[in-house]
């Protein structure tokens, strides 16, 4: 049976609506999908940003704590030269640097290096520590305060002790003494300020 220009024309139209049908779909998928895509690449980016922003956050508070315990500690610094205006209690505490001292060397020959102003409170220091010392240790211990070479001008006080030829040195000067402290209490100092990390496991 022969098709009529009408049927040509009708079945032509079919495979068009078809075709255009397929088409439409086609693009409507790819345009689904590039949304789709956009909107994961916002929803990244954003979670990015957001990520970005706690984590400054985090780094400012971190960087404030820090800042707070270093002033802090600075103005420990500046106390330090308040203790050495206390005649008693600079004494005592020079008694106890300087036997430390001893103990932290064990040599039989030491030397003492202090403030030009600490001379004379040191060598007491000195004669009352070598008796207790002998005691404790069983053995003699000659000691020199080095009266030509001083601790240098902005030391706040203490000690510091050499074995005989200089090689061996243990600093007890207000400063030195400051710094081990803080090294060894700054988690507690965190802790006191702060209160407990909820995201440490472990304390320093």
């Amino acid at each position: 049976m022969a098709l009529t220009d009408a049927d040509v024309q009708k079945q032509a139209e079919e495979e068009f609506n078809i075709e255009k049908g397929r088409l439409v779909q086609t693009q409507r998928v790819k345009i689904m999908e590039y949304y789709e895509k956009k909107e994961k690449q916002i929803e990244q980016h954003k979670k990015i940003q957001r990520s970005n922003m706690m984590n400054q956050a985090r780094l400012k508070v971190l960087k404030a704590r820090d800042d707070m315990i270093t002033d802090l500690l600075n103005e420990a610094r500046l106390r330090l030269a308040e203790i050495a205006k206390d005649p008693a209690r600079y004494s005592n505490l020079l008694e106890g640097l300087v036997l430390q001292g001893f103990y932290r060397l064990l040599e039989p020959k030491v030397t003492i290096r202090c403030r030009p102003q600490d001379v004379e409170l040191v060598r007491a220091a000195v004669n009352k520590n070598i008796p207790i010392y002998k005691e404790a240790v069983k053995s003699n211990i000659a000691v020199k305060i080095d009266k030509d070479h001083f601790l240098p001008a902005d030391v706040c006080g203490g000690i510091e002790v050499y074995n005989e030829n200089g090689k061996i040195k243990v600093s007890n000067t207000l400063e030195s003494r400051l710094e081990l402290i803080a090294q060894q209490m700054i988690p507690e100092i965190r802790m006191m300020l702060f209160g407990a990390n909820p995201n440490r496991k472990f304390l320093d």
